[in-house]
């Protein structure tokens, strides 16, 4: 049998919580700034939940994170 492993690109992107939900970080605040108003900026702060229909997907990328 191959070994299990994680997917490298899901590991530095998201943090499983001890509740069992994902973290991950906002998309749209990288770049291209300035034509972008700033309570949409100020919105993007911070980390929010992977949703849950996506937790599978986790499950898959992430399998020794015990989703």
């Amino acid at each position: 049998m191959p070994k299990m492993k994680s997917k490298s690109s899901a590991k530095k992107r998201f943090r499983v919580r001890p509740g069992g939900t994902v973290k991950r970080g906002q998309a749209f605040k990288r770049h291209i700034l300035t034509k972008k108003s700033t309570k949409n900026k100020r919105q993007l702060r911070g980390a929010v939940n992977v949703h849950d229909t996506n937790l599978g997907h986790m499950a898959q990328m992430l399998p020794f994170a015990g989703l």
